[in-house]
């Protein structure tokens, strides 16, 4: 049960509203219901949505990659047992592990890269594949970092500070992305090569807005339509193709002159058995957020498109927009969003990108009365930190002065976490073994 640490956070207007809305959001996406949701065994018969499987005297293989890996990959478990699997692994972030049936846990690096043990494990998993067999490979928010595999000629160090480099430029998921694919042996579609022609069916609980398959856990069984053309041009666009590792710089201009293979590309024979479905993202959280704050008596408004961009730059938009929304209101209301924002590193401080975002608008909605604004990375871990977001109101600005911080200081230098940690305003709910990127929650009422 995923609760939040009450007693680090101070008193906020309509806070306890605030923290049971957020946690009916994280209840919705618990991975464990989200495949318990859409699987079920009858008969000796796996049935996925539409699909039907057939199991008897066929072997099947649990792949289990990301944040979520483990609930994911016991969940499965639980549906075919007594027909346990015939193997399989669940990588995992460091710290996220647990006991499974039957399954190889391993506790990986994120947000970069540490080891290559879990792609190792894949990659040995994968050579026992008959044709015949089923793989299920569940895939999950962390799972670029979680099954890094460089290839030859890039070591992992390399490929490290690359990601380091690339989650201080402002660069979106997909860009990242579509560097970590490029520089991957199982990625972008290549984990497909080793399986095929076994069939796999992926299922998927996205952290990337948008929900582009090619770049949840950097699409280790699915085409990817982007190009070593493409990686070049992201790492280019922020003043980082010069930058990056030697080896790095040297695989990818290789592949852009046709010099290494592409990764596989849509209409690639190896895909005629995969079968992929997305179980669970952000508009599920965002929907069972809304569904909340709704039954708390709040009339709901939904930020009409997804939460993209810089992290202060959105927190200075949504802060106006509340502003805007308190002074025309006479009853409760509540403004939702989801997305995933971006950091550009300027300064030496510490904090994430919720806690950026949530410091910007304590700034802006300096005075305002009755209105606290929530911003949450829904797997319990914001940026480099163990905070999982804040909670802020008019008054956090001036609380922060009151602990000898400048909020707009603070701001400047990234360091989000040290200010609003001194107005105790920061939200810990440790690993939520979960993730689909962020959500916001904003609530006013005019007679508070």
């Amino acid at each position: 049960m995923i609760a939040f640490h009450r007693g680090r956070l101070r008193e906020h207007p309509h806070g306890d509203a605030q923290l049971r809305s957020l946690k009916a959001a994280l209840a919705a996406i618990d991975p464990a219901k989200r495949i318990t949701d859409q699987l079920t065994v009858a008969d000796n018969v796996l049935h996925i949505d539409h699909l039907v499987f057939p199991l008897e005297g066929r072997r099947i293989w649990i792949l289990s990659i990301g944040k979520a890996s483990v609930p994911m990959a016991r969940a499965v478990e639980d549906l075919l047992a007594p027909k346990c699997a015939a193997g399989g692994v669940a990588v995992t972030r460091a710290g996220y592990g647990g006991p499974t049936r039957s399954l190889q846990v391993i506790e990986a690096g994120h947000p970069l890269p540490r080891t290559v043990v879990g792609a190792d494990a894949v990659i040995e998993i994968a050579k026992l594949v008959k044709p015949e067999d089923l793989v299920l490979c569940l895939l999950s928010g962390g799972g670029s970092a979680l099954l890094a595999c460089p290839p030859v000629g890039v070591q992992l160090s390399d490929l490290a500070h690359t990601t380091e480099l690339l989650l201080h430029s402002g660069v979106t998921i997909d860009e990242m992305n579509t560097v970590r694919r490029h520089v991957s042996r199982l990625q972008g579609g290549q984990l497909m090569s080793l399986l095929y022609p076994a069939t796999v069916v992926t299922l998927i609980l996205s952290d990337v807005i948008g929900d582009r398959l090619e770049s949840i856990a950097s699409g280790p069984t699915v085409s990817d339509p982007t190009t070593f053309s493409d990686a070049c041009s992201a790492l280019d666009r922020v003043g980082l193709l010069d930058r990056v590792p030697s080896s790095v710089r040297a695989h990818l201009l290789s592949g852009r002159a046709s010099e290494v293979p592409e990764t596989p590309k849509p209409g690639d024979p190896i895909f005629e058995n995969v079968h992929t479905l997305l179980i669970g993202n952000n508009k599920t959280a965002v929907d069972a957020l809304a569904s909340s704050a709704t039954s708390e008596g709040f009339e709901v408004h939904r930020h009409p498109l997804p939460l993209v961009g810089e992290a202060r730059g959105i927190g200075f938009q949504l802060a106006d927009r509340a502003r805007e929304m308190a002074g025309q209101h006479t009853t409760k209301w509540a403004l939702i969003a989801g997305g995933e924002t971006t950091v550009t590193l300027q300064g030496d401080g510490l904090g994430g990108r919720n806690q950026e975002l949530a410091l910007a608008a304590a700034l802006r909605l300096e005075g305002v009365a009755g209105v606290s604004f929530a911003s949450l990375a829904t797997d319990g871990t914001d940026g480099p930190t163990d905070a999982a977001g804040a909670l802020v109101d008019g008054d956090t600005a001036a609380l922060a002065r009151q602990q000898g911080m400048d909020p707009r200081a603070a701001l400047d230098r990234n360091d989000s976490h040290r200010a609003l940690a001194s107005t105790k305003d920061l939200l810990w709910t440790g690993p939520t073994n979960t993730n689909v990127a962020d959500v916001v929650l904003v609530l006013g009422d005019p007679t508070a």
